[in-house]
């Protein structure tokens, strides 16, 4: 079986109105202090890859408009729902109150790996990723529901931040869409 790349006009891309209006993911994404502009638009793409519900961009992380977040956000982030938060930890609180189950990605004592992280449909999940050299917070690590590890095997025991967005976002939207 021989295998031809698809042309962009194949693909069925839907436009930005589609996308508003279209059924998300119950995921939301919480950027705790990103200090790369490249890695909050990679967040946007990914996000808009897997119909992510919304963004929220806390601390000293960047908000669109930026050149450098559009370089890798390719006009994501004119499709995918976004908000700032001066302050990460009441805004979990706030969801939290709105019945949205909170996860911190990080390493963490009493985490669990990814691959037995287990999903309500019939919930909404928030997910934390933290800043590039401190991780998440810890005092919004100690207010998550939960802490989600990524199982990792070699000497570093770290991921960029935009490369652990692509495995948990993928990974939570396989378990919700089952």
């Amino acid at each position: 079986m021989k295998h031809r790349k698809l042309k962009n006009s194949e693909l069925d891309r839907i436009s930005s109105e589609e996308f508003i209006s279209s059924e998300k993911t119950p995921l939301i994404i919480i950027l705790d202090n990103i200090r790369s502009l490249n890695n909050i638009g990679s967040v946007f793409r990914t996000a808009d890859a897997f119909l992510i519900q919304k963004i929220y961009l806390c601390g000293f992380t960047a908000t669109p408009p930026h050149k450098d977040i559009q370089k890798t956000a390719l006009g994501a982030t004119d499709s995918v729902d976004w908000e700032y938060a001066e302050d990460t930890l009441p805004l979990i609180e706030k969801l939290q109150k709105e019945g949205v189950f909170v996860t911190s990605i990080e390493q963490s004592e009493n985490s669990i790996m990814l691959d037995k992280f287990e999903t309500d449909k019939n919930r909404t999940y928030a997910v934390v990723f933290g800043n590039e050299v401190k991780g998440v917070a810890q005092n919004v690590v100690t207010a998550s529901d939960a802490v989600i590890e990524i199982p990792q095997f070699g000497t570093k025991h770290s991921l960029n931040i935009a490369v652990s967005a692509g495995i948990v976002l993928w990974d939570l939207f396989c378990k919700l869409k089952r």
